[in-house]
């Protein structure tokens, strides 16, 4: 034991009063001893890749053919390879020059961004203007601390609130950048990505999409959303829809080589190991003939808006494969999600910081391993253990 232990406890005690103590539950449930279905809705694995036969032979193969692990950082032990056939083939499906592999899509964005933004008083003598959608993942406003920046936010998807911002800021010399996520993570709706390319073109901005979250399962083929509108630099990442792990940016080629030279989380971290790499390898070969899938996944995500609407339960504004069913309360948010796992049925109940103040939600993922069946009974359930939890608060 901590002699600081007492001080952390305390800090744990305000957590569990407020409904915001979190812990580390078991990814495989226990086995289910009854005829009912286990139904996972807390999985980003949204088209079921990450147990494809195709991804397990392929990760096992390189690992025989290149080793368990890459050794050191690509700038030390050097680039293998196959990270090089990787990156021209995530490259190919973003329609960029280049690709730039990182180990996750946390790690990418806090060195890339942090990265960018250092870059302007280098290059204009002034600090960076950087505007950010208020609901954007948490690495991304991380990476504004880490630049020692003070980002500029915009509320969520609003456009006008945006121009209003950079029409302010008119006068300052300083790299200006637009940042955005493509689908928002704990929403599931889409950012309005052709206004704001309008708005980086007319107020000479860096556009920067992180499109983690359609990567392979939106879009043509698989390609995501940001590509549409060809912004300056699109991060990806393989953990989800792809069904493996790790990250990318997707750029031009002389952005790559920058930050070959100017991202820390490039520069010093140990490169994806070989077995991962044949995973990523697999699913892009996969993605062109997973249509059938992903639409699937899309019905099914609409089907479960259509049944919880029609009993009067809010969604937010999601049009993707995210749904969230919105509680507001903390504690009801956690019961919910309890009753639930008695049902079978497994779903995050997602709380602030990760959300704003009173709009905890149970995140409801959808993926292409599920039923339709699964999504009927799964909406009846919340709907009869919302009613019950609510009804006696």
């Amino acid at each position: 034991m901590s002699r600081f232990d007492p001080i952390f406890q305390k800090s744990l005690a305000q957590r569990k009063k407020s409904g915001l103590f979190r812990q580390a539950l078991p990814a495989h449930p226990a086995p289910v001893t009854n005829a009912a279905r286990l139904c996972d809705f807390r999985s980003n694995d949204y088209l079921s890749l990450s147990h494809h036969e195709a991804l397990a032979s392929r990760a096992a193969l390189w690992a025989h053919e290149y080793g368990s692990g890459a050794g050191a950082s690509r700038l030390v032990s050097g680039t293998l390879a196959a990270h090089e056939q990787v990156e021209s083939k995530l490259a190919t499906l973003k329609s960029t020059e280049s690709a730039l592999l990182f180990p996750s899509g946390f790690q990418a964005n806090i060195g890339v961004l942090s990265a960018l933004l250092s870059l302007s008083m280098e290059a204009t003598g002034e600090a960076p203007s950087v505007y950010m959608d208020r609901l954007n993942h948490a690495s991304l406003h991380l990476a504004c601390n880490a630049a020692g920046v003070r980002q500029k936010r915009f509320r969520h998807n609003d456009v006008n609130h945006l121009q209003d911002l950079l029409k302010r800021d008119t006068i300052s010399k300083g790299l200006r950048f637009i940042v955005t996520e493509s689908v928002f993570s704990m929403d599931g709706d889409r950012a309005p990505l052709a206004d704001l390319r309008l708005l980086a073109d007319r107020y000479d901005a860096f556009l920067y999409i992180d499109d983690a979250h359609a990567t392979g399962i939106l879009g043509e083929a698989g390609c995501g959303l940001a590509s549409a509108v060809k912004p300056d630099l699109i991060l990806g990442t393989c953990g989800k829809a792809m069904g493996s792990m790790g990250a990318f940016i997707a750029s031009s080629q002389t952005l790559r080589d920058w930050l070959i030279n100017h991202c820390a989380s490039f520069i010093y971290s140990t490169a994806i190991a070989p077995p991962i790499l044949g995973a990523i390898d697999a699913a892009l070969d996969l993605l062109p003939d997973l249509t059938a899938e992903r639409e699937n996944v899309a019905a099914m995500a609409a089907f479960l808006r259509q049944k919880l609407h029609e009993a009067g339960m809010a969604t937010g504004d999601s049009l993707t494969q995210i749904v969230p069913f919105m509680i507001g309360d903390n504690e009801a948010a956690l019961e919910i999600a309890a009753r639930l796992r008695k049902e079978n049925i497994y779903a995050t109940a997602i709380r602030p910081p990760t959300v704003p103040s009173h709009t905890a939600r149970l995140r409801l993922a959808l993926h292409a391993g599920m039923t339709r069946e699964d999504v009927r009974i799964c909406a009846e359930k919340l709907i009869d253990i919302h009613h019950d939890v609510i009804g006696t608060r």
